[in-house]
Formats: C-alpha cells, sequence, structure tokens
C-alpha cells in the first residue's frame, strides 16, 4: 500500500491539531460546550476576540510524539528498531505542566488584541481584570508575578532627575550617617554625595563652624581666630590657629571669655605632636567633628594616668597646644606633653604657686612668697624673677609675648616686660586684694574684696572708671570687650557696660558665692558653691538652664558650642549638653574632689583627688588617623582600647 494513501498519509498543520484535539476528547468538538465558554467570555472579551477563541485548539501535541513525517523520512525503514524513548520528565499535575505548542499566528493575533483591550480599559477597569486573573493562579504563578514585579516597582529616582534636583533632594537630610548610608547604593549615588555643597549645609545646619585644634607651624603667637561668618562658604578648611583651654587663662588680644575659661594662644605645633592631614574638603570636615562629637557623647580614650603622693591642691591648671601645665599649693610646677607624658618640673618658687599663664614655651607664674617668676617651658630654666608685691600674687594675665599683668593681695596690679624683667607700671586705686583680672586689647578689668570693679588702660597706666554695685567680695570676673560680667560672695552676677561703666543687668538664681563664669558670644555660664550651673542669655538677660550639677560646690567650669563641662567638689566631672540643657555623661571615675578640668575640642584633662593623692587623668577624643577609606565613609566610632600609665609626681626630676 502506498504510504501517502494509508494512515500515515502527510497531514498538514491544522489537520493534525484537529485530529488530536478530536483523539482526547473522543468526539467532536461539542456546539453546546463551545457556546458556554463564549459566554463566559463574551462578557468579557469584544466580539472579535469570541472569533478567536472559538477556532483555537485546545489542547497541546504530546513532546515526544512520533509523527508519520519522521516515519517518512529517508533516515527511517519499515524493518529498523523503533528508537529509544526520549529522556524527558514525567508529566505533573495539570496545573504545573507548561503550555509547549507553538505559538502561531491566530495566538499572537489573540495576544495583541487582548493588550489593545486592556489598553482602553479605565484603572477600575484594569484592576478587577487583573484580580480575576490573579485569583485564577497558582501559588508558583503568582511567584512569577511577583518576582516579575519587584524590579518594575524599585525605580531609582536619581537616574532620571538632573542633578541640581538630586541635590536638592538630599539637602534636606540631616544626618550625616544617613548620607554615609547612602553614598554606598550605586555609583550615581555616591558621585551625587562626593559633591562638596551637600557637606558645607550640613556643616552649617550641625553648627560646625569652628575648626579642630588642626596644628599649623606657621601661626604667629596670639594669633586669634575670628568668629565664623554665617555664610558656609566663608569656612576656612585647610589651616587654623591652634586653641587653648584652661583654667584661669586668656591672652588680651583675642576676646576673653573668662578666669576660667579657654581661649586663644601662642602656642606653635611641633614636630612631636601628632600631626592630622590638613582638612581639604567639608565633607572630611563634617566627618572628623561628627567622629569627635560622638567620642564626647559615648567614647573617649584614657590615654595617661599620673598619680603621685603629695598631697597639694591643685591651684591652676592650663591645656595648651603643647603643654599640660599644673601648679599646686606645695610651691611645684608640672609640665607635661599633651598626651601626659612626662616633661619636667619647674622649681623656684618657696611657697605656693596660685597663679599662672602661659604663652607659647614661656610660662609666668606668682604665688605665695610674692614673686613673680618667668620660665622657659622648653628647657625649664627659671628666666627672670620679678619682684615688687608685697603679698600673694592672686592672679595673673598676658596682654601679648612681652607684657604681663599681675593682681595681689597688696591690694595694687603691676605690668612688667617679661623681656627684661622690669615693672613697667604700678595700678593703684583698690582699696583691697585684688582677686581676678581679665584683658582685652589694651583694657584691663579687675576685681577686688572691696565690692568693686575698675576698668583700667595698660598704655596709660590709670583707671578708667570703678564699678560699683556689690554687696559683697567679687571672685570672678570676664570681659569680651563689649560686656563685663562679675561674680560675687552676694550670690548675684553683673553685667556691665565698660564704656560708661553701668550696670546692665543682675543675674538673679544662685544662692551662695559665684566663683565661676565664662562668656562667650551672647551666652554667659556661671557656677556657684551652691552646686548649681546656670546658662544665660546675655540679648535677653535670663537664664536658659538651671543644671543642679553637683552635690557641693563647683570648682572649675568650661564650655563650648556644644557642651559644658563642669567639676565639683562632690568629686564628680560632667558633661552637659549646651544646647538642651541634658547631662550627657559623668566622664571619670568618682573621686574624693576635683580640683581643676581643662579641655580643648579632642581632649581633656582632670585633676582630682583620690585617697589624698592627687591624680591627673588625660582623655582624648580624636578619631583614629589610621582609618582605611572604606570605614571612615561610615562615620562610626569605635573607642580605641584604654592605656593606663603610672607615674609619681615626685619622681619627676627637677630641671
Amino acid at each position: 500500500m502506498d504510504p501517502m494513501d494509508g494512515p500515515y498519509r502527510s497531514k498538514s498543520l491544522a489537520d493534525r491539531r484537529a485530529s488530536m484535539a478530536n483523539s482526547e476528547e473522543g468526539t467532536s468538538p461539542s456546539p453546546t460546550r463551545n457556546v458556554l465558554t463564549l459566554d463566559t467570555l463574551s462578557t468579557r472579551m469584544p466580539a472579535r476576540v469570541e472569533k478567536i477563541v472559538q477556532t483555537r485548539p485546545r489542547g497541546p501535541p504530546t513532546p515526544n510524539l512520533t509523527t508519520p513525517a519522521e516515519l517518512d523520512s529517508p533516515t527511517h525503514s519499515n524493518h529498523d528498531p523503533p528508537p529509544p524513548p526520549t529522556p524527558a520528565a514525567s508529566p505533573g499535575p495539570d496545573n504545573m505542566r507548561p503550555d509547549w505548542s507553538a505559538a502561531g499566528d491566530q495566538e499572537d493575533i489573540f495576544l495583541a488584541q487582548i493588550r489593545q483591550y486592556f489598553k482602553q480599559r479605565s484603572g477600575p477597569e484594569r484592576t478587577r481584570i487583573l484580580g480575576d486573573l490573579l485569583n485564577l493562579c497558582t501559588s508558583q504563578q503568582l511567584s512569577f508575578v511577583s518576582q516579575y514585579v519587584s524590579p518594575l516597582l524599585k525605580k531609582d529616582p536619581f537616574t532620571s532627575l538632573p542633578d541640581e534636583l538630586c541635590l536638592r533632594v538630599l539637602s534636606f537630610i540631616d544626618d550625616g550617617k544617613v548620607l554615609a548610608r547612602a553614598s554606598q547604593v550605586s555609583r550615581r549615588w555616591r558621585d551625587l554625595l562626593a559633591d562638596d555643597m551637600t557637606w558645607k549645609n550640613l556643616c552649617e545646619r550641625h553648627d560646625y563652624r569652628r575648626r579642630l585644634s588642626v596644628r599649623d607651624d606657621t601661626i604667629e603667637p596670639n594669633t586669634h581666630i575670628p568668629p565664623m561668618p554665617a555664610r558656609p562658604q566663608a569656612y576656612p578648611l585647610v589651616t587654623s590657629a591652634p586653641q587653648v583651654f584652661g583654667a584661669n587663662y586668656a591672652p588680651s588680644a583675642a576676646p576673653p571669655l573668662t578666669s576660667h575659661s579657654r581661649s586663644f594662644d601662642t602656642a606653635t605645633a611641633h614636630s612631636k605632636m601628632t600631626k592630622r592631614p590638613p582638612i581639604r574638603s567639608h565633607k572630611s570636615y563634617f566627618k572628623q567633628r561628627y567622629l569627635v562629637e560622638t567620642a564626647w557623647r559615648a567614647g573617649g580614650q584614657h590615654i595617661s594616668r599620673h598619680i603621685t603622693q603629695d598631697q597639694g591642691v591643685v591651684t591652676s591648671l592650663h591645656l595648651t597646644p603643647k603643654y599640660i601645665v599644673v601648679a599646686l599649693d606645695n610651691a611645684k610646677i608640672h609640665v607635661f606633653d599633651t598626651n601626659g607624658d612626662n616633661q619636667k618640673t619647674l622649681q623656684g618658687h618657696v611657697m605656693g604657686v596660685w597663679a599662672m599663664v602661659p604663652w607659647g614655651d614661656t610660662l609666668v607664674s606668682g604665688g605665695c612668697d610674692r614673686d613673680v617668676r618667668v620660665w622657659d617651658m622648653a628647657t625649664g630654666e627659671s628666666k627672670h624673677t620679678l619682684r615688687g608685691h608685697t603679698s600673694t600674687v592672686r592672679c595673673l594675665k598676658m596682654s601679648d609675648a612681652n607684657t604681663a599683668i599681675s593682681g595681689s593681695r597688696d591690694t595694687t596690679l603691676r605690668i612688667w616686660d617679661i623681656k627684661t624683667g622690669l615693672c613697667k607700671n604700678v595700678l593703684v586705686g583698690h582699696l583691697a586684694s585684688v582677686r581676678c583680672l581679665e584683658i582685652h586689647g589694651d583694657i584691663v578689668v579687675s576685681g577686688s574684696y572691696d565690692t568693686t570693679a575698675r576698668v583700667w588702660s595698660i598704655s596709660e597706666g590709670r583707671c578708667l572708671r570703678t564699678l560699683n554695685g556689690h554687696f559683697s567680695q567679687i571672685y570672678a570676673i570676664t570681659f569680651d570687650g563689649k560686656r563685663i560680667a562679675t561674680g560675687s560672695l552676694d550670690t548675684s552676677v553683673r553685667i556691665w557696660d565698660p564704656e560708661n561703666g553701668t550696670c546692665q543687668a543682675i543675674l538673679q538664681g544662685h544662692t551662695s558665692l559665684v566663683g565661676q563664669l565664662q562668656m562667650r558670644g551672647n551666652t554667659l555660664v556661671t557656677g556657684g558653691s551652691d552646686g548649681s550651673v546656670r546658662v544665660w542669655s546675655l540679648e535677653k538677660m535670663a537664664p536658659i538652664h538651671r543644671l543642679a550639677a553637683h552635690d557641693n560646690s563647683v570648682t572649675s567650669l568650661q564650655f563650648d558650642d556644644n557642651r559644658v563641662v563642669s567639676g565639683g567638689s562632690d568629686g564628680r566631672v560632667k558633661v552637659w549638653d549646651l544646647k538642651t540643657g541634658h547631662l550627657v555623661r559623668e566622664l571619670t571615675a568618682p573621686a574624693d574632689a576635683v580640683w581643676r578640668v581643662a579641655f580643648e575640642e579632642e581632649k581633656c584633662v582632670v585633676m582630682a583627688s583620690r585617697s589624698n593623692r592627687t591624680i591627673m587623668e588625660v582623655w582624648s577624643f580624636s578619631p583614629p588617623l589610621d582609618r582605611s577609606v572604606g570605614s571612615s565613609e561610615r562615620l562610626a566610632y569605635h573607642p580605641p582600647k584604654l592605656r593606663r600609665t603610672g607615674l609619681e609626681f615626685a619622681d619627676i626630676p627637677a630641671r
């Protein structure tokens, strides 16, 4: 029999599909069944789509079916054995079996019609259609839909927006950690956040307007850092004058901050000190400031600790860019480097040292022996002994590198030329001990136990005016060139106009002696023997914060743009948030008493008494210098391990 005339006659593709459909159902398609299907679809599809559905074959061909055309091919004969079965997977459930039928022209038309129909529907209609289709899907199909849709919903807006709009969006983020994480999202985000304007604005929002203590060997003595302007483009980023913070210290050429305040010193950097690379971008500047602020709140490195058997009282403490200088009432002056390592002991006074002021490598000191001594701290040599006072030298300040002014219990102030060792002038007018003084430019102000404060001209050597108003001794005074603030045993703080000598305001609230004052801009911070610390607004002449700081007298007080650090005779050192007035932390373990505290932005020195021994603790808040680029972008501070060293003051060799 001719194969072409028998059951193996070649059939068209349409015939084979119709034959397979009939073989599956056993009969020809039922008209009734088709009508039911079309009725169901007709409610959702146009008439043209219904016609296509009627002609669409229902079942797919079996994947491994050998067609008659294959048997008639020249590679097969009637006597060849049947081919081995194809290693195809066993069919699974109907809802898991893929549709292997080849897409014909009619199916392409059908899908095109569906797409066109869907595009023409409204939003609610589209939602209804999609909901109906998803309800018919299996979990596997829904998983596929989820994987397909999820990337479509995640679109990076920065890829389509111009740089200006992207930077505008980023400007609303004020958290540096968020920006640091965002820079790791993609190269596009990293490139956007490399723009320095974003970090400049962030510096302005965080009030990062003052430089860290970056050392510069070219700084001249008494270089003053002017207040940072409000415009962000005015930030200096490469070099800056060093800042010095210490009790009882403030040179006159810069605005003095307080008799126990930080101020700007003349000392320059030295090769022995660790130098931080110059800050050349606002991003690196912000990162460095952020890490320092984080360390102040919950970190810091306790880098040094020195113990002495001496039972002397610490009378003065200064922290300069090069030295830590400690004076005691046992006539000794100890000089350390800024890491707390031993330098030398200055011996020459025969009685307690009650006042001192550093200026670069020069130190001027005075005490109960009535002498004023000039020292070279680099060599430990006593350069001059200035004699003239007839009683204890109680306070000292320097107006420039050559001029020192001392106040004494003999009621006088003396102006000294420390280069020649000669007394240039004697200021007479007070009727009792001169307890405190402050300098700004050519003007020196002094406070006395005679209850008055006086304004003097250094160049003329005369009293310009007398400030009367306190009812008891004046213990503290501060002067910024525009205002004078005095603290008295009468528990009040008075604000004076240095031009006409009038009292502008009386600040009341303390219940005991006000012995600690610091003024900075329009902010005044006071500490009293009642244990309280108060923050005042000099614009409104009203209190901002009332801090119940200590259980006993406030012995040391200092503040900057962000924090207030106070020490008390209750043995505690506390750090306060200047803006909120909240307690940030207690810096050290409780002691018997805290004599003095001095700090700069990256370092803090505490002098305390424990078990009848004087202890010096040095804390560092500097971020590590050897951090990798990747980790530095995380803006996360990891405190270094604690290193403790012990050294007795008595073992320090005298030079």
